[in-house]
């Protein structure tokens, strides 16, 4: 009798650590995949506190947040055969904890995966131009790709960002050689167009000096005082052409 009564408070003890050993709490961002003698629970459990049955049941956690996955660099060839080293960044989470875990065997190592293949394939369908200058609508390819394919699995990729291209040494070097020369270019556009602007405006100088003669007298005058506000000894004043085309006419008549 008294050894059955030293039984009772074994077994309380016991049956008390199996209910708090079956007890689990998870947090609000996160879901607990249940395997009920390996058939899956209908849904998700969480969050808050859950209870598992032991040896019955095994369960899974599952992080609902945004995840950013870094895409190691990837050698990829362009559509012009040439050689550069991209890197990206992709933003994704799980929408569906069930089909994350059962569906894929580790769908953070297959969206990896997945994103390394995208990434080299979309890049060789482009040529360096493209590359460099069209990169919002190749990220955009990429996320509509990504999250086509990773939908069955219960993943969302919301972005796709390609981070640094690196280019060869000698692609580099042509590039600055092609920038110079376009800068070149634009300066003597820039330089021949002044040019061509000066020019019209003289022309439009001269036709208006020529229908008021006078004016071409004041720009004499003009001149004058410009030269007298220097540091200069001697000013020369020129004088009119029409006075000296008169001197000349009068001296022909005294001759004749």
């Amino acid at each position: 009798m008294l050894e059955a009564w030293g039984i009772v408070p074994t077994l309380i003890v016991i049956g008390v650590l199996l209910l708090v050993s079956s007890l689990k709490v998870i947090k609000e961002y996160e879901r607990a995949v249940v395997f009920r003698l390996g058939r899956l629970m209908p849904e998700a459990k969480g969050p808050g506190i859950f209870i598992i049955f032991p040896v019955i049941d095994k369960w899974v956690r599952v992080n609902l947040r945004l995840i950013a996955m870094d895409v190691h660099p990837q050698d990829v060839i362009t559509k012009d055969n040439v050689s550069v080293k991209v890197n990206a960044v992709v933003y994704f989470r799980v929408v569906d904890p069930n089909r994350a875990i059962v569906a894929v065997d580790d769908y953070l190592y297959a969206t990896s995966q997945l994103a390394q293949t995208t990434l080299r394939s979309i890049l060789g369908m482009v040529d360096l131009d493209g590359l460099l200058r069209d990169r919002e609508k190749i990220n955009e390819q990429l996320q509509t790709i990504l999250d086509h394919h990773t939908d069955p699995w219960g993943i969302k990729v919301s972005a796709v960002e390609v981070k640094n291209v690196d280019l060869p040494q000698e692609m580099q070097r042509a590039m600055a050689k092609q920038a110079e020369a376009e800068r070149e270019r634009r300066a003597k556009v820039i330089a021949a167009e002044g040019e061509f602007q000066a020019a019209e405006k003289m022309v439009q100088a001269a036709a208006l000096m020529e229908k008021h003669p006078i004016s071409l007298q004041l720009r004499y005058l003009q001149t004058c005082s410009e030269i007298a506000t220097e540091n200069n000894s001697v000013t020369i004043f020129p004088l009119p052409i029409d006075f000296i085309h008169d001197m000349l006419s009068s001296r022909r008549k005294d001759k004749d």
